[in-house]
């Protein structure tokens, strides 16, 4: 599957996929302020954005949608990252590979452990599709409306604030969803699950620069899974960013910047 991606400054390819709920527009504001560094490309994964759907969404399948897409554009070599679902995806493109790729920056989330235990945001997800399944887009009049609607199942303004990032308007002047939500929510089970570790081959994964951001306020990159990550990419180096809960690119894109311009220093 080709993908909707944005593009962005110029140099050597960098490659961010957003997360669950999430979209290219998510990280326009950090590709923009790293982009006179790399050509950034931001995809819309399948589901989302403005990229294909399908009844299929698991981790091979994306990840063979990312080759696809670099292939169609003609890059050879690039930089990758990714956040929550975003960084599964491009930890299992690196584990399929790794000969593609000048490094590799995963943003808080723990690839190869299924999220099944962090049972707050696992009913925050249910939540959230379960309330854009409910409602009928075209019946809103205007994004004030919706999020009046909305706030009636989901009182927290950043997770309605995710929610209205996936509606859209139409010619016609009414609105749809852009994410597949009954889609994802068939296949929530497998977004859930980890990386198979067993596709990162017999040997460790090395020859590029590894990055983990792990947010200081928040449990989807737990430390006691570091030891399994290095197993795997040993050359790894984990990055604390503090004051940041999951949404890192919003909580401290300081942090995210530097660590992206950090491949730079070291290729």
């Amino acid at each position: 599957m080709k993908l909707f991606f944005r593009k962005y400054g110029k140099g050597p390819a960098l490659v961010i996929l957003h997360g669950l709920f999430g979209s290219s527009d998510n990280w326009v504001s950090i590709a923009k302020a790293v982009s006179g560094h790399f050509t950034v490309y931001l995809p819309d994964q399948r589901n989302h954005g403005l990229s294909p759907h399908s009844l299929v969404h698991d981790y091979d399948s994306m990840s063979s949608d990312l080759l696809e897409t670099v292939d169609w554009l003609g890059i050879g070599r690039f930089f990758l990252a990714g956040h929550s679902m975003g960084g599964k995806t491009a930890v299992g493109f690196a584990c399929r590979w790794p000969e593609r790729l000048n490094g590799l920056l995963v943003a808080d989330i723990s690839p190869f452990t299924a999220q099944n235990g962090n049972s707050e945001a696992v009913s925050n997800h249910l939540a959230i599709l379960k309330t854009i399944l409910s409602l009928n887009p075209g019946h809103f009049k205007s994004r004030i409306e919706a999020d009046e609607v909305i706030s009636r199942t989901i009182p927290e303004e950043r997770l309605r604030g995710l929610i209205l990032k996936n509606l859209q308007r139409k010619d016609n002047e009414s609105y749809s969803w852009k994410l597949n939500a009954s889609s994802l929510l068939n296949n929530f089970d497998k977004i859930l699950e980890g990386v198979d570790p067993g596709k990162c081959g017999s040997s460790p994964i090395t020859g590029f620069p590894v990055f983990f951001l792990h947010s200081e306020k928040s449990g989807y990159l737990p430390k006691k899974d570091f030891r399994q990550i290095m197993e795997i990419f040993p050359a790894t180096e984990f990055i604390s960013v503090p004051g940041a809960g999951h949404w890192i690119q919003v909580d401290n894109p300081e942090a995210v910047i530097k660590a992206l311009l950090g491949f730079i220093d070291l290729t």
